[in-house]
């Protein structure tokens, strides 16, 4: 236990000691201290006012609708689950409405709900669609819906309260919250235990909830566990499921997700007990996890879909504006947040919004600065990690990321090296991301779809060299979070940003080395991608590498026989059963090149072997009698032997004009990519560029002097 930890701990069980603080409301994010001139900062600061408006309208149509709370019956997406969240809210927003309006038929409203609520929940069983009695909610169909419910609807109450009578307040305590509370930390004792997002969503319900009500045994279960001995609780999921670096261990889709717990219980226990100083614990993490959340995304907005992820999430999303705020008015205000709090459109109608409408209405903001970083992983820093290489202004920006950290829990897809390419504000080789379609009904309840673990999760489905039609650790979860890649070079020069790691447990017998480059040469406007994906074992095996790709096909450098009529699939099983085979080309020597146009953009991937070369042209589809697969199209390729290097070059160039029907730099620059040598010590390439030869060679035993480019 670190000596900040012990402080923590000890200042918590001396507050304890006396009581809680005496009773403020509101308390949360917007403070009593602040109503005044949060009120003056919506008539004075664009941003603010704007979203202040947007609430208000909001608020305004739940008042000229009738309430509904109906009993919980439907699945993820169906009518109850959105009423439900509809209702949590419409009481945030007129909640907000009735702090900053002064007007009482806002608080009105909420009083309503909430006595509506509170005159059912006690009747209602565990959800009828729950998928099993450990795991179901009361009002949604998982129990982390119900600590949703309850995190947004303990802030809305909180700014009602001195709008409500005693007895009022008395009959929504005793009737919703007290049994909301009893319900969260011993019904759902395990998932309030739990390291996992559930269980931050849980414990800082239940503590949050636990400060409004002036409960503070629950404030103290919801810090250090259901056993107040540290081992479980807010302090533990922060030192567990969070690197020294801020990165998420399930990925930064669920870091997104995950944010707004953390972020909001870190408030609250700083409004009401800043003594403890919670926004400087770990050497202020959790303003490093805001970072960080921010650098796992493209300079489209949206985060890097590795692991269980929905691709078209973005930093505009709440927990990201709660959580920029946040940083930037409470925590460390570097002025490139504000670029994406300006981004984002928005900000929470709170003291933080109020500081980070101020300071855009003054000119503060600069251009987000994105970076090439390696990104730790696991509470320690050394379980892996993120590698992102970035070269160009955020109007288009090159991104590679070297995907080389833990399993990431259950949430975690069976991807070690696994490779994803960015470039003009889109995908150029892109992740698959989650097998999902969130909250629609129709679609396995909105919940994942069987496809998740047949498909999605699986290696091929990845951008990530598979061994003998396998998916890396046989896709258990068990050893694989056992073991994690190592990194072995992270470089950020100028013209010459390198990430190299090892993995050497997915296969028995089988050591797999990534090193991918983005590497600026005189005369090309852009860098060249160089990936080399080296494997060396004993035994002979089949090597099938992907590169999944966005846009169209328009350029090979061997003859393309598509079927026409009758398709098959490329294998039985571990996603394989998925892929249709549309074409399939042995090469005459073990060096080709494929051609893509992507958002009028031409990309050329040259690619060598040290073994005979085949290249397969696939597309997803194969075996999904639901339809739930998503389109997608790759080249692979493949090759057999005991040790095999698959060596690559995208170049990207030239361009189309549609609107003026022209077409500029459609052939490659690259030519003639040899692999000179390929072994445990040395990679060695070879290629010409406008009539100069350049040489790339990876040094795998000298750190000093691992990257030589000439």
């Amino acid at each position: 236990m670190n000596y900040l930890k012990k402080v923590v701990l000890v200042s918590f069980c001396a507050f304890l000691s006396i009581s809680l603080m005496a009773q403020t409301h509101p308390s949360i994010m917007l403070t009593k201290a602040n109503v005044l001139a949060v009120r003056k900062g919506v008539a004075t600061y664009p941003l603010l006012r704007q979203s202040y408006q947007s609430v208000k309208n909001d608020a305004d149509k739940a008042l000229a609708t009738p309430i509904v709370v109906p009993v919980p019956k439907d699945g993820g997406g169906g009518y109850t689950h959105e009423q439900h969240k509809k209702n949590y809210s419409n009481m945030l927003n007129c909640g907000i409405a009735y702090q900053i309006s002064g007007e009482k038929k806002y608080a009105d409203y909420v009083r309503n709900v909430l006595l509506n609520y509170a005159s059912q929940y006690e009747k209602w069983p565990l959800h009828p669609k729950r998928k099993s009695e450990e795991d179901g909610g009361r009002i949604f169909w998982q129990s982390l819906n119900d600590f949703v419910w309850q995190l947004y609807t303990i802030q809305a109450y909180d700014l009602v309260y001195n709008g409500l009578t005693v007895d009022e307040r008395k009959t929504i305590e005793e009737k919703l919250f007290v049994p909301i509370l009893k319900f969260f930390t011993e019904d759902r004792y395990e998932v309030f235990n739990k390291i996992h997002n559930h269980g931050t969503w849980n414990l800082a319900a239940v503590g949050i909830t636990g400060y409004v009500l002036n409960k503070p045994e629950y404030v103290e279960k919801a810090l250090k566990g259901s056993n107040k001995d540290g081992k479980t609780g807010y302090l533990a999921q922060i030192d567990q499921l969070f690197s020294p670096d801020g990165y998420y261990m399930e990925g930064p889709y669920y870091q997104r997700y995950a944010l707004l717990p953390f972020v909001l219980f870190a408030k609250a226990i700083n409004n009401y007990q800043p003594s403890l100083k919670i926004f400087e614990y770990r050497n202020k993490l959790l303003s490093k996890a805001i970072h960080t959340s921010l650098q796992t995304s493209y300079t489209d907005k949206t985060f890097f879909p590795v692991n269980d992820a929905i691709k078209d999430k973005t930093y505009e999303s709440v927990e990201l504006v709660y959580g920029v705020d946040l940083a930037y008015a409470d925590i460390n205000p570097e002025v490139d947040l504000l670029d994406i709090a300006r981004q984002q459109n928005r900000v929470i109608i709170s003291d933080a919004g109020l500081k980070v409408a101020a300071d855009l209405a003054a000119g503060k903001a600069v251009p987000f600065k994105y970076q090439s970083l390696w990104i730790r992983d696991g509470g320690k820093g050394d379980e892996g990690g993120l590698g992102i290489l970035r070269s160009g202004a955020n109007t288009d920006q090159q991104c590679l990321v070297l995907k080389a950290a833990s399993q990431g829990m259950g949430h975690g897809h069976f991807d070690r090296l696994n490779l994803l390419f960015y470039d003009n504000t889109t995908e150029i080789f892109p992740d698959y991301g989650a097998a999902r379609f969130l909250n629609i009904d129709t679609k396995n309840g909105g919940g994942y779809l069987p496809e998740n673990n047949t498909w999605a999760k699986q290696t091929v489905a990845h951008n990530a060299l598979v061994v003998d039609q396998t998916s890396h650790y046989n896709a258990k979860v068990e050893p694989a979070s056992k073991s994690n890649p190592t990194l072995l070079f992270f470089g950020n020069e100028p013209s010459l940003k390198v990430v190299s790691a090892k993995e050497d447990k997915a296969y028995a017998g089988v050591v797999m080395i990534r090193t991918s480059a983005l590497v600026k040469v005189e005369g090309l406007e852009k860098p060249l991608l160089i990936d080399v994906m080296q494997a060396q074992s004993a035994k002979n095996h089949q090597y099938d590498l992907p590169f999944w790709y966005k846009g169209q096909l328009v350029n090979t450098s061997f003859q393309v026989t598509a079927k026409t009529d009758q398709l098959s699939t490329l294998g039985t099983k571990n996603g394989y059963q998925h892929i249709w085979l549309n074409a399939s080309n042995q090469l005459d020597g073990k060096a080709g090149m494929v051609g893509l146009l992507n958002k009028n953009r031409f990309y050329t991937t040259h690619f060598v072997s040290d073994n005979p070369l085949e290249v397969k042209l696939v597309s997803i589809g194969a075996n999904d009698p639901e339809m739930n697969l998503v389109d997608g199209k790759a080249f692979i390729l493949s090759g057999n032997g005991q040790n095999q290097t698959f060596a690559s070059i995208t170049e990207t160039h030239g361009g189309t004009d549609s609107i003026n029907e022209t077409v500029t730099a459609a052939q490659p620059s690259v030519s003639e990519l040899k692999l000179l040598k390929s072994d445990a010590q040395q990679t060695v390439l070879s290629f010409k560029l406008n009539g100069k030869t350049y040489t790339y060679q990876i040094n795998y035993t000298d750190k000093q002097n691992y990257i030589n480019f000439k």
